[in-house]
């Protein structure tokens, strides 16, 4: 008979609790979904009934989500914990991890964070008890680089695979460094994927640890999905190299590709401004959205260039606290290309023009 979870949801803020009830009914599970407006009422209900899932606010009044995490820690130690906040504070994630929650998440705001929000609750609840460690045994070794990664964390991985360990360093959000029991850096990296299963712990991050990779995740991850499918294509070893397939019948690598190699670099995408269902991508799940975006932004700017007389657009950077985007039109295309937050505008400018040319070649 398949067990009926049931899910605590504790924040102060009332539209966020309804908001987060209706995107928690879309768990595959289909758990009930029980709401707490105050710390007290939620220790209240714990008490008076069992839940599976525990999921709380940090900043709350007169009990704050530190204290209420605490309490139950003590009070309930089997109940599984999740941390669903807008603060992202490296200090609060250490104490809460200290505290023993099983994740710990900042409110996700598009749908491809929401979805793997689902994912990983979804891996929580299926979990039979156990102590040791944290983390998400039914979930991928590429999805839980990914969460880190898209939240911006700063962690360290540590992975068991048999005999065999391995650590992971993730520093707001950009992979640092990564080793086993013989390589370390990208050669270490490339090898942890390779690996099937394994058991996940997430351990305090380590900032003073010296940085060994330069590329993106996104890059890595193409890279070794790249070499996967060409070891599988021509049954031979996996190729990590990023040397340009050699023949008349190789399949030429993408130049968007190559670009994701570039250090910062998120995405790139390629668009056809005369039919907008053409585009290329690469780093992104759903590409569309963004290539419709950045279609309107260069719309709307040279429309307004053309008003002011301010001359021809020749590129557009956003800011935001999660990613940079510069955009670049060339003839019927553009060429969009999304940045880690932690890159400066210069260091952007500088790297654009070294993609500008690669991409002209």
């Amino acid at each position: 008979m398949a067990m009926n979870h049931k899910i605590l949801l504790v924040d102060d803020d009332q539209d966020l609790l309804v908001m987060y009830r209706e995107i928690l009914s879309k768990l595959p599970s289909q758990p009930e979904i029980h709401t707490a407006a105050s710390g007290a009422r939620a220790l209240a209900l714990l008490e008076d009934e069992p839940f599976t899932l525990l999921i709380c606010d940090l900043k709350m009044p007169k009990m704050d989500g530190l204290q209420v995490l605490s309490i139950v820690r003590r009070k309930h130690p089997q109940l599984r914990t999740v941390v669903l906040t807008a603060i992202m504070d490296e200090q609060f994630r250490s104490r809460v991890y200290a505290l023993g929650v099983d994740q710990f998440w900042q409110k996700p705001g598009t749908e491809q964070e929401i979805k793997l929000f689902l994912d990983c609750l979804e891996s929580l609840l299926g979990r039979e008890a156990q102590s040791g460690f944290r983390g998400m045994q039914s979930k991928s070794l590429v999805d839980i680089l990914q969460l880190e990664c898209l939240s911006q964390s700063s962690a360290v991985l540590k992975i068991s695979n048999g005999p065999q360990t391995a650590r992971i360093w993730i520093q707001n959000g950009e992979l640092i460094d990564a080793t086993t029991d013989d390589l370390t850096g990208e050669p270490a990296f490339r090898a942890i994927l390779a690996w099937k299963t394994g058991l996940f712990e997430t351990l305090a991050a380590e900032p003073a640890r010296p940085r060994t990779i330069f590329n993106s995740y996104q890059a890595l991850l193409l890279e070794t999905a790249q070499a996967f499918d060409e070891s599988k294509a021509h049954d031979t070893e996996v190729i990590t190299s990023s040397a340009t397939p050699a023949g008349p019948d190789a399949t030429p690598v993408s130049p968007l590709a190559a670009l994701m190699r570039r250090h910062g670099v998120e995405f790139a995408l390629e668009t056809n401004h005369t039919d907008p269902k053409q585009f290329e991508a690469h780093g992104l799940e759903n590409p569309q959205p963004m290539a419709d975006w950045a279609r309107q932004m260069m719309d709307r700017l040279t429309s307004l260039g053309d008003r002011l007389r301010a001359g021809q657009l020749n590129q557009v950077e956003c800011l935001g606290p999660q990613r940079h985007v510069a955009i670049v039109p060339r003839g019927n295309a553009e060429l969009c290309i999304g940045w880690n937050h932690n890159m400066s505008g210069g260091k952007i400018r500088e790297t654009m023009k070294k993609i500008l040319n690669q991409w002209a070649s």
